[in-house]
């Protein structure tokens, strides 16, 4: 097929797929996380939720208020970063050029686009930052610097979007810098001072830039954690004394390896945030001491409680697709729309299956990355290590700092792994 044919054929599945997603989702499906950012636009911004979103959204919202305006933008990054990629390997395999914009339309990946969370956003902004350094092997000059600069550029946004992603996204951005061809000297020779410069962003541009105020988010996993080292070790080691109820509560009763909620907004466990902010301990230095000390006396409690995280994030059957209406959660969104219901019986059906797994999407990324080690001097090796490897990071990271299981936080390793994957095989078919 000539290539002129095949680049016709790609750019139309995306276009289709664009208009699907609209189709299915549009508006866009407001989360309680989405409400909040959305809020901060009159009230001024926190630390939170990612203060940088809340800028964009207010930039982007006059062209369709609203839910509407989030969602074009999330599900413009989506089918962009994938048309560019296809584009990019049509020369190698034409097939699988034009099979990528349908792997697109694959449920564990298309059922997020709809919804409103910044790890949507996050995703769909990597792996276009990954596309446009792809394309950049291929040129020189100033088209190619112009490329990679952008490319830059979205990945240091998404470590503002998702400050845990600081990271995975160094090996992202060397990859930007030098998309030819991968070389471990390189990678470990500028690592940490690529993460440096990128966590040094995260509070030149929250608070001297955007103003956001302290809302103290870090804690949260800190909490989470001595909730979860009380629980196993059946030792109180919050830096407060509670009555013999609350005690027992919190060594038998409260935890659960899924979120942190159970301690700050559901019953019977709420009175753990309830009394750290009102004591004003939550924010300050003496709950930070408290999880450094919990850590260092009781570190099997604390693994055996990350580790029970991690395999809920990893084999549980989370929540994937919101559907509710935050205005009245015994409707579902969208309930007379055929083209959204169909789809979330799709959704439903598959949920149920592995593809909705996080350790699959994991798994699929170490392996394509180990696999790419072969080829890692070439622009498809390169692209592979580069996306599949932060995917692989990205997971791993929410072992220490992860606080809820949602199917969401493993986004970035299932767009990773699909368009690693087709990249991969690409590339094993002109090898």
């Amino acid at each position: 097929m000539p290539r002129a044919s095949v680049n016709v054929a790609v750019i139309s599945l995306a276009i289709l797929g664009f208009v699907l997603t609209q189709i299915i989702f549009y508006p866009g499906i407001m989360t309680f996380d989405a409400r909040y950012v959305y809020s901060f636009i009159k009230t001024g911004a926190g630390d939170w939720q990612s203060p940088v979103m809340t800028w964009l959204w207010a930039l982007i919202d006059p062209v369709a208020p609203g839910s509407a305006s989030m969602f074009l933008l999330i599900s413009t990054t989506y089918w962009l970063a994938f048309a560019l990629t296809a584009l990019a390997i049509a020369p190698r395999s034409p097939p699988i050029a034009i099979a990528l914009p349908l792997l697109a339309l694959f449920p564990p990946a298309l059922c997020l686009v709809g919804v409103i969370w910044r790890d949507v956003l996050l995703a769909g902004t990597w792996l276009l930052a990954a596309a446009l350094a792809f394309h950049a092997a291929d040129r020189r000059g100033t088209a190619r610097h112009l490329l990679q600069i952008v490319a830059l550029i979205l990945t240091a946004f998404g470590v503002l979007l998702r400050p845990n992603a600081l990271v995975a996204a160094p090996l992202l951005a060397i990859y930007a810098l030098w998309p030819n061809g991968f070389t471990f000297g390189r990678a470990i020779l500028l690592y940490l001072p690529v993460a440096g410069i990128l966590y040094a962003l995260i509070p030149l541009t929250y608070y001297k830039l955007l103003n956001a105020t302290r809302d103290h988010p870090l804690q949260s996993f800190m909490v989470f954690d001595l909730g979860g080292i009380t629980h196993f070790s059946k030792i109180n080691v919050f830096p407060v004394q509670w009555s013999a109820e609350q005690d027992d509560l919190l060594k038998n009763g409260c935890y659960k390896p899924t979120l942190w909620d159970i301690y700050w907004t559901q019953e019977p466990c709420k009175f753990v945030m309830t009394r750290l902010e009102g004591e004003k301990i939550f924010g300050t230095q003496v709950l930070t001491d408290a999880w450094i000390k919990a850590i260092r006396e009781h570190p099997r409690a604390y693994l055996r409680h990350r580790t029970a995280f991690m395999t809920t994030l990893l084999t549980g059957r989370n929540l994937a697709m919101w559907t509710a209406d935050l205005d009245d959660w015994s409707k579902s969104v969208f309930p007379d729309r055929p083209a959204f219901n169909a789809f979330r019986s799709m959704h439903d059906a598959l949920q149920k299956t592995l593809l909705f797994r996080g350790w699959l999407w994991l798994g699929a990324c170490i392996a394509l990355a180990l696999a790419a080690l072969r080829d890692r001097r070439t622009p498809e090796g390169a692209f592979v290590i580069g996306v599949c490897g932060s995917g692989v990071l990205y997971v791993l990271t929410l072992f220490p700092v992860g606080v809820a299981p949602d199917f969401r936080f493993v986004y970035w390793a299932v767009l990773a792994a699909i368009a690693g994957a087709a990249v991969f095989f690409a590339q094993r078919r002109t090898a």
